[in-house]
């Protein structure tokens, strides 16, 4: 299922104070009937999700003057993750399936790859089945999450090779 979530109005909904350039602030969706409401609070303000809270996150008011990083295109991150899949007996090594993995989920997160499903395989390891509209394929990756320090060496490395 869909939902429209609002973008936030850089405002604190408790103290109606508008939010400045880079600072941090708590953004909440609730459940308010059928509705998803976004709400967002000044970080001094904030003290944990209220009752019906969906999800939330922390966010950084943006500086409009500042210059913006302009990512990797699609076509180079979808060249990257084919990379990625290797040369067999490569493939499987874990710092390129968990890599891949990270890649694959930024790609859904661009909408390039579009979550399909999510299941187990006949070994009990959690897929995801991703669709890829542009190129008209189906992945099935395995969902590899790294351990915390390994999360800082794929995006480092991610950082490096698609912006430099």
């Amino acid at each position: 299922m869909d939902y429209e979530v609002q973008r936030s109005a850089r405002r604190c909904a408790a103290t109606g104070r508008e939010f400045s350039p880079g600072e941090e602030f708590y953004s909440v969706l609730v459940a308010e009937g059928a509705d998803l409401r976004r709400y967002d609070y000044a970080a001094e303000v904030w003290q944990g999700p209220p009752p019906g809270t969906v999800g939330y996150w922390k966010s950084q008011v943006p500086d409009r003057h500042a210059a913006r990083g302009r990512g990797a295109p699609n076509d180079v991150l979808l060249g990257f993750f084919d990379e990625l899949a290797g040369v067999p007996g490569e493939a499987g090594s874990p710092d390129r399936q968990d890599m891949r993995y990270v890649l694959a989920l930024l790609l859904v997160r661009r909408r390039v790859f579009r979550l399909e499903e999510q299941r187990r395989d006949s070994n009990g390891r959690e897929v995801l089945v991703l669709f890829c509209p542009r190129r008209d394929t189906t992945y099935e990756i395995q969902t590899v999450v790294p351990d915390p320090q390994r999360t800082e060496a794929i995006q480092q490395e991610l950082a490096r090779l698609l912006e430099g």
